[in-house]
């Protein structure tokens, strides 16, 4: 059984990550030159690797089913817990509100255009929803079978899309030294955004219990797939198109368009729409879980039906009401989901790791020492800069 669920967890850590984010990383990096964005992606990968092996020493000591809420309060105090909190709300109902926004716009057009049902905007958000809810709420196991399902679907609409793409690559895109410097801190929050996992791992550690060494598995290779797959896409994509292509079609459509009517053959934008809205179920299905947990813990609710049915509506009513009523609001949240996430993938883990290290020299520690520390929260705080100077319009912003 432990087995099955070093496996499944593997696949909701990996399925979290893969978002629809991924399609932006092309655009993110295009005139970075394949070799640096290659670089930047090990660099990122290493980076959220690291923090995530730092959360599981930190989980090793408390009880199995603590979530940040708990984790925060123990090693930080009251403050710290406070920022925990914070960060932890305003980056997975951001998410949340996103997905389902996304989500339901696309089960409206597969209503319409696959069954010429015409149904309101609306309708198509509250059904998505609704499914989503209903998995999280039945427990982790259940998003985890559904997950399974998800992801393989995935996989194959990935496989179709890249045996369409990889044949057509020119070596010489691969080899296009970077537009400019500048552009490398322009990619770092959208890289760093879709490798981001963190919150999903205390909902892992209560599934598959405090076993270290299957807990590292999990995390590494659920980290190490998503990477897989990023260089496969960035070969595909930055392959066929040139750089100042890239730069011309800096909005995912018309990317996909561009990449289609390239290579003459629909199939690839039907295979990238389908591997978009599944990647937005398995990421949806991973963050809801994760703020699904962790606001049982923080609102002390039961692990009862109705105990889970009022977390549910904790998890799911705020975010959809915003998708409905205030679209524009989770497109500027958005915006500043790379600070959150910097908050609760790195500067937490750090913060929270070098308590414990004072109060206690027992159980797993990652390598690296202090010094590591050190340069894990220094890489934050250079990509909350990035961040801000994107914002403040001094680089541009991208994808």
């Amino acid at each position: 059984m432990s087995m099955n669920k070093t496996f499944g967890s593997t696949l909701i850590i990996a399925g979290t990550t893969i978002g629809a984010g991924m399609l932006a990383l092309p655009l993110a990096s295009a005139g970075l030159g394949f070799t640096t964005a290659t670089f930047t992606l090990f660099g990122i990968w290493a980076l959220m690797v690291y923090t995530a092996l730092l959360m599981l020493e930190v989980h090793q000591h408390a009880d199995q089913s603590a979530t940040l809420h708990t984790l925060a309060k123990e090693l930080l105090g009251k403050k710290g817990q406070l920022v925990a909190n914070f960060a932890m709300m305003f980056l997975f109902y951001a998410l949340c509100s996103a997905y389902i926004a996304g989500g339901g716009s696309q089960l409206q057009d597969k209503l319409a255009n696959w069954f010429g049902l015409d149904v309101l905007p609306q309708v198509g958000t509250i059904v998505f929803t609704l499914v989503i809810a209903a998995v999280v709420s039945i427990g982790t196991h259940s998003v985890d079978m559904v997950n399974r399902v998800l992801f393989t679907l995935k996989v194959i609409a990935l496989v179709v899309m890249l045996s369409l793409l990889l044949p057509h690559i020119q070596g010489q895109h691969l080899v296009d030294m970077p537009v400019e410097k500048g552009l490398l801190i322009s990619a770092l929050p959208v890289v760093f955004t879709s490798f981001g996992f963190h919150g999903s791992i205390p909902s892992i550690v209560r599934y598959v219990g405090i076993d270290m060494k299957a807990l590292r598995k999990v995390m590494i290779i659920g980290a190490s797939v998503p990477l897989a797959i990023y260089l496969l896409w960035q070969i595909a994509s930055q392959g066929i198109l040139s750089q100042s292509e890239l730069i011309a079609n800096s909005s995912l459509g018309n990317f996909i368009t561009a990449l289609s009517q390239l290579l003459h053959n629909p199939m690839v934008s039907n295979s990238v729409s389908v591997f978009a809205d599944l990647a937005l179920a398995t990421s949806f299905l991973g963050v809801s879980l994760g703020l699904f947990d962790f606001l049982s813990d923080t609102l002390k609710r039961k692990n009862s039906t109705s105990g889970r049915f009022q977390t549910a509506l904790f998890t799911f009513v705020p975010p959809l009401c915003f998708a409905l009523f205030y679209p524009q609001g989770f497109i500027m949240a958005l915006g500043y989901a790379a600070i959150a996430l910097v908050i609760l993938a790195i500067f937490l883990p750090v913060a929270m790791v070098h308590v414990q290290r004072r109060q206690r020299k027992d159980g797993y520690q990652v390598m690296g020492g202090q010094p590591a520390l050190i340069l894990a929260a220094s890489a934050g705080i250079l990509i909350i800069t990035a961040q801000f100077l994107q914002m403040a319009g001094v680089i541009p912003a991208v994808g």
